[in-house]
Parts: structure tokens; sequence; C-alpha cells
């Protein structure tokens, strides 16, 4: 018999859902989130060859990238977008850019269905190179939401591993 997915909770089958999430920066959650784009890194493949064997090309691991990401937040009173936005090109102050706050680390908590945190991710030193304040505006949709949105670049992220696996009641 195979090993349980999930130490913890043995009769759990079911991997974790991707509607129940949250995200921190600067510590609190940010309102009205409604998605964001995968954690995503690539590494680069790097072509070796011998000098006594010229006949086989070998694969060794290069530098390592990681792909913006991208939050949507619906419209809300919440500045915690606009004012992380506006550190980049201090566009309130003397155009000089706030060497000290504008990079972030933030927190991206998966929760299971309880509500509780199954997983959490990293990101490390994020800045905002791209951030919409309005979508299209739009009198004859009633239906839909307002959502504005960062784009994130980072250097790189990881799994908070002392995060463990929350007892399911």
């Amino acid at each position: 018999m195979a090993a349980p997915l999930f130490p913890v909770n043995t009769h759990r089958h079911d991997p974790y859902r991707t509607f129940k999430f949250q995200i921190l920066i600067d510590g609190q959650p940010v309102a009205g989130l409604k998605k964001m784009s995968a954690l995503k890194k690539s590494t680069e493949s790097v072509a070796w060859r011998t000098a006594g064997d010229p006949s086989h090309e070998r694969q060794l691991p290069g530098g390592t990238s990681y792909e913006a990401v991208t939050l949507e937040q619906g419209l809300t009173h919440d500045p915690v977008f606009e004012n992380w936005a506006n550190l980049v090109n201090n566009i309130e102050g003397d155009g000089g850019m706030s060497l000290r706050n504008f990079r972030k680390d933030i927190v991206i908590n998966v929760l299971n269905l309880q509500g509780q945190v199954a997983l959490s991710y990293k990101v490390f030193r994020a800045w905002v190179s791209e951030f919409q304040a309005l979508p299209e505006l739009d009198a004859g949709t009633m239906n839909a939401v307002g959502i504005q949105t960062i784009t994130l670049q980072h250097e790189g992220w990881q799994r908070d591993t002392s995060v463990p696996e929350p007892a399911e009641t």
C-alpha cells in the first residue's frame, strides 16, 4: 500500500483547493484578493562537451530565473497596492525612489477548507513593476467587478517548511 499523502490527516486523499488562499504584505492580509498567478521558476540548460569525448553533449544546470507574480484585487478602500506601487517612483515626494521600502518579502498561504494554513511560501525582495489602478470602465456591464492589479518582480521564493500540516476535524 502506498504511503499516505497527508501524514497528519491520513483519511485525506484530496489535494488542497486553489480558491482558499491569502497574501500577506507587511504582515497584513490583502483585502479583496481575487487571483494570483503561478509561482514559477526555470533553470537554463548549459550544453557542455569534454575534450576527451567530443561526440557527446552533456547538459548542466545554469542560472535560475523566477517569473513575475501578478496579484488581482477587487476595488476596495485598501490602498496596499497603490501605496506599494508609489514607493517605486515616489510620485508623492521629490521624485526620488524609496530605496529603503520599495522591496518587500510577501507570504502566500494556501488554506484548507476549514481556513487553516496548510502550505506557506515566502517570496523574497518583491517590488511592483506594473500597477493597474482601474480596469476598463463600461456602463453597459452592471455585473462586472472592478479589479486592480500589480505585477511583482522578485528574487525567488521558498516553501516555509516550518508550517506543519494542520490537524483537520
